[in-house]
C-alpha cells in the first residue's frame, strides 16, 4: 500500500508542475501580454514599463517561471487590480462556500443515487427501471440553468416555500444558519450528479449481481439482503469512488452557473465577475485552483479504489 501511496502522491505531483506552467503559459498568452491586460488599454508605455519591472516580466521566460513557481509556492496568487485585493484572500474567502455547495450537492446525489440504483438493478426490465430511467436521462440533459429556473419557477414564485437568492453571509457558518435559502442551490446542483451517479451505480449492481461469488452466497443460503449489504455493494462503489473524483471539473461548471443564478457567494460567482470585469490575474487563480482540486480529486480517487478494492495495488 505504502509504495501505491508513493507512486500516486509522485505522479500528482508531476501534474501539479505542469498544471503550473500550463497558467504560466496562459499568463503570456493574454491580450497584448501581462501588463497590458491588467493595466488596461489606456496605460502608458512607462507604466507597462515600470509593472514588468515591478513584476519580472522584462527577465527571460526560465527566470519569470522560477519566480512565477516561488511565489505559487509562498501562497501569492497575484493580486486583483479590479478590486484591489490579493487573489489568494478572494479565493479564500470564496472558496470554503463554494466547498460547501459543492459538498452538499455530493453528498445529496450520492444518498438518492445508491439507493436509486440499486433499485433500477434489482427491478431490471420493470415499470420502475423504465421510469427511472427516463427521469434520469431527462435530468441529465437538461441543463443546470433550466433546472433553477424550473425550480425557482416552481418553489418561489408558484408555491413560494423557498427563497431564489442564495444566504449571502459572510463565513460558512452563516450560510448553515440559513438552511432554506440553501434549499435550491444545492438541489440544482445535485440533480444533474444523481441522474449520472444512478446509472453507473445500476450498471454496477447488475455486474456484480452476475459475477460467481453473488451465485456460491446464494447456493450457502445466505439471503439477498445480505448479498447486497456484504458483498454486491462494497464491489459496487468502485466506479462510483471514481466518479465522485473525476466530476470535480463538471461540478465547478455547475456551481459556476448555479452560483450565477442564485447570487451564491461562491468561487464561481468570483470568477463570472472577474470574466466580466476581465480581471485576469483572479481567473487565472481560480483556474490554478481548479487544476489542482483536479489532481487532489484524481488522487483521492485513486486511493479510494485501492481501498475497496485491494486487487488495485498488487497490479499497479
Amino acid at each position: 500500500m505504502i509504495h501505491f501511496l508513493a507512486k500516486r502522491i509522485a505522479q500528482a505531483l508531476v501534474v501539479l508542475l505542469l498544471v503550473s506552467v500550463i497558467v504560466f503559459v496562459l499568463l503570456h498568452l493574454l491580450p497584448g501580454g501581462p501588463a497590458r491586460a491588467i493595466l488596461g488599454v489606456q496605460a502608458t508605455p512607462e507604466a507597462i514599463a515600470h509593472f514588468n519591472h515591478q513584476q519580472g516580466y522584462d527577465r527571460s521566460l526560465p527566470e519569470q517561471y522560477a519566480m512565477y513557481l516561488g511565489r505559487l509556492l509562498s501562497g501569492d496568487l497575484g493580486e486583483s487590480y479590479k478590486l484591489n485585493q490579493s487573489v489568494a484572500s478572494l479565493l479564500g474567502e470564496r472558496l470554503p462556500k463554494t466547498a460547501l455547495l459543492a459538498g452538499l450537492a455530493l453528498a445529496l446525489a450520492t444518498l438518492l443515487a445508491v439507493p436509486l440504483g440499486i433499485l433500477q438493478a434489482l427491478r431490471r426490465g420493470t415499470a420502475a427501471d423504465y421510469v427511472l430511467t427516463g427521469a434520469a436521462f431527462l435530468a441529465y440533459a437538461t441543463p443546470v440553468f433550466f433546472l433553477g429556473l424550473v425550480l425557482i419557477l416552481v418553489f418561489s414564485q408558484q408555491l413560494p416555500l423557498l427563497p431564489a437568492e442564495a444566504p449571502q453571509a459572510d463565513t460558512v457558518g452563516g450560510l448553515l444558519a440559513d438552511l432554506p435559502a440553501l434549499v435550491l442551490p444545492v438541489v440544482t446542483t445535485a440533480l444533474g450528479i444523481v441522474a449520472a451517479f444512478s446509472r453507473y451505480m445500476r450498471s454496477a449492481v447488475l455486474d456484480n449481481l452476475g459475477e460467481e461469488y453473488v451465485r456460491t452466497a446464494r447456493a450457502k443460503g445466505q439471503s439477498d439482503a445480505r448479498i447486497m449489504a456484504r458483498h454486491v455493494l462494497r464491489n459496487a462503489l468502485i466506479p462510483l469512488a471514481t466518479l465522485l473524483g473525476l466530476y470535480l471539473p463538471t461540478l465547478f461548471s455547475g456551481t459556476l452557473v448555479v452560483e450565477s443564478m442564485f447570487n451564491y457567494p461562491g468561487m464561481g460567482l468570483l470568477f463570472w465577475n472577474a470574466a466580466q470585469g476581465s480581471d485576469f490575474p483572479v481567473l487565472l487563480g481560480v483556474t490554478l485552483v481548479v487544476g489542482v482540486a483536479t489532481v487532489l480529486g484524481s488522487l483521492i480517487t485513486d486511493i479510494a479504489y485501492a481501498v475497496l478494492d485491494p486487487r488495485i495495488r498488487s497490479v499497479t
